[in-house]
């Protein structure tokens, strides 16, 4: 069995890179600009994609490097200069999706380790051996794949490694082969480019159309008929992993830096059995979700889509992240992203150990030294600086509750 199964966290930027291995992630995953299904929500240039990697080495982590759009034939004469670019890099694995793409890697990356996309649609052993024959080491199983197949890919492919979603959004459709967004707005999400027009408050209108019937149960605000909760297999965790799967896989590179150092905390405690379930899970709530299912992970799930509402709003917000701590004053300087105000109790979120609260007294701004009654988020990156009374590493995440 499985000692500990590997904490796989996106990293949407270089910042969020720094922030999910901070709190806890063994690995990374992010896009190669062109080919990554994080197109339109990707800040890495191949300089920040060195920068990752060079990190994640000095802390003793990896970066798997995502190459998963289903390529056309114009992306593949973009290919050649990303295949030099990965030998040069030398991340720790490629995700790829593509069967041609893999060729390709093969030939020419033949030392580089490659991973099946999720986008691949692997849900049985006897296409994990197809996939294992062709060179793949790792496979990112469907989101649609239970548990009992799980342990039997395991038994009757154990030479290959098996990595699992266990949090995250879902996709209305089948792992996220998606048309929605290409024909609503012609942006596709096979290339990396969805809209999420499955979050979108949909209407019934007549299609005139005699003999043909959509059952839909709307009100006045209309119907959330595609909107899928949010994956949550915190409650899983040791099942998944006598089943076989060795790499426990979050999603989410477009969240914030907040969501994803709290996220991470949460799995991490998890699995080294650090905190209570019943305590992580009062911690999830403290989150934006969509509300929490457990997928297909038993079958089908009946209470799989939300179609209520497009979230639900925690009663928690973020409001600031740690940039330094002074050791001589006991000082720590924040970059505030909600309102910040006097006497606001704010609860630290730290990368490890205890949360600790405290009720804000005297701060100042950071530019001028001015006493503040009030500081507020947005987009100015304002920054306040205050006492704490204890030591407060950087990147910590700071919340109110509303």
């Amino acid at each position: 069995m499985i000692n500990k199964p590997e904490l796989l966290a996106p990293a949407g930027s270089l910042e969020k890179l720094k922030t999910a291995l901070t709190f806890g992630a063994d690995a990374v995953y992010f896009g190669i600009p062109d080919f990554s299904l994080r197109v339109r929500i990707n800040t890495f240039t191949l300089a920040k994609i060195k920068q990752g990697i060079k990190y994640a080495r000095d802390n003793n982590k990896k970066v798997y490097l995502t190459l998963n759009i289903f390529a056309h034939n114009k992306h593949l004469n973009k290919l050649p200069k990303y295949i030099a670019f990965i030998k040069e890099a030398k991340p720790d694995a490629i995700i790829v999706s593509d069967p041609g793409i893999i060729n390709i890697i093969k030939t020419k990356l033949p030392k580089i380790e490659i991973h099946l996309s999720t986008q691949a649609n692997c849900t049985n052993w006897q296409a994990a051996k197809f996939w294992h024959e062709a060179g793949v080491k790792r496979i990112i199983l469907g989101r649609e794949v239970t548990l009992k197949e799980i342990a039997e890919i395991h038994k009757k492919v154990p030479q290959v490694e098996l990595e699992y979603f266990v949090h995250g959004a879902m996709c209305m459709s089948y792992s996220g082969r998606c048309m929605l967004s290409k024909w609503l707005m012609n942006r596709s999400a096979n290339l990396g480019d969805c809209v999420q027009p499955c979050r979108w408050n949909y209407h019934v209108v007549e299609e005139k159309r005699p003999n043909t019937f959509i059952p839909i149960e709307e009100d006045r605000h209309g119907t959330y008929i595609f909107n899928s909760k949010d994956l949550c297999l915190l409650d899983h965790l040791e099942k998944l992993k006598k089943a076989g799967i060795m790499s426990f896989k979050i999603e989410g590179r477009a969240k914030s830096i907040y969501y994803l150092a709290n996220i991470i905390k949460i799995y991490r405690q998890a699995i080294d059995k650090t905190k209570t379930l019943k305590h992580l899970n009062s911690e999830l709530a403290k989150l934006m979700n969509r509300g929490y299912t457990t997928g297909f992970l038993y079958g089908e799930d009946k209470e799989i889509q939300n179609t209520d509402r497009s979230h639900f709003e925690p009663k928690w917000e973020f409001v600031g992240e740690v940039l330094k701590y002074n050791t001589k004053t006991k000082q720590v300087t924040v970059k505030v992203h909600n309102s910040i105000k006097t006497n606001n109790q704010l609860e630290f979120v730290l990368p490890c150990g205890e949360n600790f609260k405290f009720k804000i007294k005297d701060f100042y701004n950071t530019k001028n030294k001015q006493k503040l009654t009030a500081a507020h988020g947005g987009g100015g990156g304002k920054t306040i600086y205050f006492e704490v009374p204890k030591e407060v590493p950087i990147m910590t995440v700071i919340r109110k509750k509303l």
